[in-house]
């Protein structure tokens, strides 16, 4: 499966952090927000990955050219911002006529991706999107999600309404900004007609009733400010870390 890891972003509000740091190299535990999501992808199979540029972009180039993924990747620059959705019209020929995953590289993740792609792949007829859901704890800085039967731990449910970041959301289980697109979602984008589409207002609206959601994450936060930058230190703790830790309660 090919992927689309959307870094753009400016990352206004998380100055001055990102006044030199582009959002998606933002380090927690001294590694880059896109190098975890590597760490995601790489073993599942996923890949090659396709990353958009506009903000700093020659620090993203740079870290790329130096990781071990590198051959992996193949990065596309916006001199203008196109939006989430215009992202993913602009490089429809990268994704051929598969499916394929698109999610923001400045959020902090941690899901099974094989069992993601699963739920895609047993989804009811005519749907044409899955996304990974997460109970957050600002309802009103995400888009929430309603469903048509209350929502289970693991298990897919069917979008009914979707919220974008209202004064009075009807929940706390959020859109996590990770997707598996059909080839359909190409053929609508491009019906638009324009190069500059957000996907959150103008796409997701239109495939709701057609949209499935699950809650698969461990952990889950959008880096997109200060605080949340902090709390991603005091909270996340990195797979090598927990490696270690479960090692030494063995032996101990």
């Amino acid at each position: 499966m090919r992927a689309l890891l959307l870094a753009a972003g400016i990352g206004s509000r998380l100055r001055p952090v990102t006044d030199t740091i582009p959002k998606c190299l933002v380090p927690i535990h001294g590694r880059a927000l896109l190098d975890y999501w590597f760490d995601l992808l790489t073993p599942a199979g996923v890949g090659p990955v396709l990353i958009n540029t506009h903000y700093l972009p020659d620090a993203v180039r740079s870290h790329v050219a130096q990781a071990p993924y590198r051959e992996q990747v193949t990065l596309v620059h916006e001199d203008e911002l196109l939006g989430t959705g215009g992202t993913i019209h602009a490089n429809a020929g990268f994704f051929g006529r598969e499916p394929f995953l698109v999610a923001h590289a400045d959020n902090l993740t941690r899901f099974d991706m094989q069992g993601f792609e699963a739920v895609h792949r047993a989804r009811p007829p005519g749907f044409a999107i899955t996304m990974l859901a997460f109970e957050t704890d600002d309802p009103r800085s995400c888009g929430i999600l309603e469903f048509e039967e209350p929502a289970a731990p693991g298990r897919a449910g069917i979008v009914k309404a979707f919220h974008e970041k209202v004064e009075n959301p009807p929940g706390n289980l959020a859109n996590a900004a990770v997707y598996i697109l059909e080839p359909e979602v190409l053929d609508f984008l491009a019906s638009l007609g324009k190069p500059v589409i957000d996907l959150s207002t103008e796409v997701i609206p239109h495939f709701v009733g057609r949209i499935q959601a699950v809650s698969l994450a461990t952990y889950h936060r959008d880096i997109g400010n200060v605080e949340s930058l902090r709390r991603a230190h005091e909270e996340f703790v990195p797979s090598h870390v927990q490696s270690s830790s479960a090692a030494a309660d063995s032996a101990g």
